[in-house]
C-alpha cells in the first residue's frame, strides 16, 4: 500500500531555519554571491528570506523571494563550511515547493512537463528516443558550432549544444577507448555473463536513471562492465527509473516522493546489497530518501535502509580490489560534481580510481569545488549567470593544459561539453567510469 503524504510547507521547517546563526562563513563559498555581490543571493540571505516567508512576514509569491530563490544553483557548497550544520539543500527544496505553490502559469507548466517526461516511463521513452534520433542527425552539432565564438549563445542554441555534447564524439586515444567498449558490449547481459558474476561477489543494483539511460546509455553499460571487472554481479532496475531529484530541485516534492517510492520498491525486489548510480545528483537525492519520506508510516523505515545502501559508482569501485588497467600516457583534468563533493562529501574516490591507470596524469581543477553553472536546467533558464560560471570553468581547464576533463554527473558533462562546442575550445568531457571501462585489460577482474 502506498501512502500519499503531502509535502510540508516551509513553515514546518522553522527550527531548521533558526539553525543559521548568520556567521557569514557561507558567503565566500557561494558562486552566486561571488558573481553578484548581493546578500540576498547568498545562502545566509536566502535563509533570511525563507524565514520571513515561514513566519508570515513575506508572501511566498513575492517577486523578490522568487528571484533570489530561483537564482540559487543548489550546489550546496555552503553546507561543508557551515559551522552550525544548516541543511541548506533540504531547505531550498521546501522553499521552492512553497514558492511554486504560489507560482505563475510558467511554473505550473514547467512542473507538468517534468511530470510528463521524467515521471511517466512511456512518454519519457518516446521523448528520449526522439532526442537520440535528433542527435544522430548531426543537426545539434551544426547548430552548436554555427554561432560566433566568444558570444554568449541563446537558450535554444545552448540546448542543442547540450544535446550534441551527449554524443560519443571523441578522438585519439579516447576514441580507441570507446571502440574497445563497443567490442565488449555483446559480452554483457545478452550472454548472461552479467547475471552470474563471481560466486563470492555481492550483488549490486544499478539505477540507470532517466537522463543517463536516455542520453548516456553507453556510460551505463560501461558502469555495468566495470562493476563486473571489479568482481561483482549486477541486477538492473527498470529502465528509465527516475530518482526524483529533478522534481525535488524544482519544488515538486509530491512527485519526488512518489518516484522515490518506486525506486525503493524496485531496489528491494532486486535483493541487491547496494544501490549504485553513476549520476552524482541521483546519488545525493537517494541518500536523502529517509528525510523525504520521514512522515510516511509505510516507507520511512524502508527509505532509511535504502538510503544507507546507496553508493556512487566511483565510491563503490574505489573500495574494491582493482582489475589491471592498460597504460594511457596522457594528462587529464578532474572536476568534482557539486552533488558528489558538497552533498555526498566524496572527493578522493574518483581521483583514486583514475590514479590506478598507469602513466595517466590526473590533476584536479584549481576551483573544482565551484559549480560549472549546469545545475539541472539552470544553464537554460539563467543564461547570463550560468555562462559566467561556465566560462571560468572552461578556461581553468585550458590554463591547466588539459584537453580532457573527467566529471561524474550528466548535467556537468552536458554543460562543459556544450560550452566547449559553442566556444570551439579543444576540450572534451568524459565520465570517469567510461574512461576506466575502456582501459580494463581483457580477462582482468578485481585481484589487486
Amino acid at each position: 500500500m502506498t501512502s500519499k503524504v503531502e509535502a510540508p510547507p516551509l513553515a514546518t521547517r522553522i527550527d531548521d531555519l533558526l539553525t543559521c546563526v548568520h556567521c557569514g562563513f557561507c558567503l565566500p563559498a557561494c558562486p552566486t554571491y561571488e558573481l553578484l555581490g548581493n546578500e540576498c543571493d547568498s545562502p545566509r540571505g536566502r535563509l533570511y528570506l525563507m524565514r520571513a516567508v515561514a513566519e508570515g512576514r513575506l508572501e511566498a509569491g513575492d517577486r523578490s523571494f522568487a528571484l533570489h530563490i530561483d537564482q540559487c544553483l543548489g550546489c550546496r557548497a555552503c553546507e561543508p563550511v557551515c559551522p552550525s550544520g544548516v541543511r541548506y539543500g533540504n531547505l531550498l527544496e521546501h522553499a521552492r515547493h512553497t514558492r511554486s505553490e504560489a507560482g505563475t502559469l510558467t511554473d505550473r507548466v514547467a512542473r507538468l512537463v517534468l511530470r510528463l517526461i521524467f515521471a511517466n516511463r512511456w512518454l519519457g521513452s518516446i521523448f528520449w528516443a526522439a532526442l537520440r534520433l535528433l542527435r544522430a542527425s548531426g543537426l545539434p552539432l551544426v547548430i552548436a558550432r554555427a554561432g560566433r565564438p566568444g558570444k554568449m549563445p541563446g537558450p535554444l542554441r545552448f540546448a542543442t549544444a547540450m544535446l550534441a555534447a551527449t554524443a560519443p564524439r571523441l578522438s585519439g586515444e579516447l576514441r580507441a577507448i570507446r571502440w574497445r567498449r563497443r567490442r565488449a558490449r555483446m559480452s554483457v547481459w545478452r550472454s548472461g555473463a552479467g547475471r552470474s558474476g563471481p560466486p563470492d561477489g555481492e550483488l549490486v543494483a544499478l539505477l540507470e536513471g532517466c537522463v543517463m539511460s536516455g542520453l548516456f546509455g553507453y556510460v551505463n553499460r560501461a558502469t555495468e562492465r566495470l562493476v563486473h571487472a571489479h568482481g561483482a554481479p549486477t541486477a538492473r532496475l527498470p529502465g528509465g527509473l527516475c530518482c526524483g531529484a529533478l522534481h525535488a530541485h524544482a519544488g515538486d516534492l509530491k512527485t519526488a516522493r512518489r518516484l522515490a517510492r518506486r525506486v525503493i520498491v524496485a531496489f528491494e525486489s532486486s535483493r541487491a546489497e547496494h544501490l549504485l548510480t553513476n549520476s552524482a545528483g541521483c546519488g545525493a537525492a537517494m541518500k536523502e530518501y529517509g528525510d523525504w519520506l520521514s512522515d510516511d508510516p509505510d516507507f520511512s523505515a524502508r527509505a532509511e535502509r535504502v538510503a544507507h545502501r546507496v553508493r556512487d559508482a566511483c565510491e563503490w569501485l574505489a573500495g574494491r580490489p582493482s582489475p589491471e588497467f592498460r597504460s594511457m600516457r596522457a594528462q587529464m583534468g578532474y572536476d568534482a560534481p557539486c552533488h558528489l563533493l558538497h552533498a555526498q562529501r566524496i572527493n578522493e574516490a574518483p581521483l583514486e580510481l583514475l590514479s590506478r591507470v598507469p602513466s595517466l596524469e590526473v590533476e584536479e581543477l584549481p576551483r573544482s569545488d565551484r559549480c560549472c553553472g549546469g545545475a539541472g536546467m539552470y544553464g537554460l533558464t539563467r543564461r547570463r549567470l550560468s555562462e559566467d560560471l561556465l566560462t571560468r570553468k572552461l578556461y581553468e581547464a585550458l590554463d591547466l593544459g588539459v584537453r580532457t576533463l573527467a566529471t561524474g554527473n550528466p548535467g556537468c558533462l552536458m554543460q562543459i561539453g556544450a560550452g566547449a562546442l559553442v566556444h570551439r575550445l579543444p576540450l572534451q568531457a568524459i565520465h570517469p567510469v567510461e574512461l576506466l571501462d575502456g582501459l580494463v585489460e581483457s580477462g582482468s577482474s578485481g585481484t589487486s
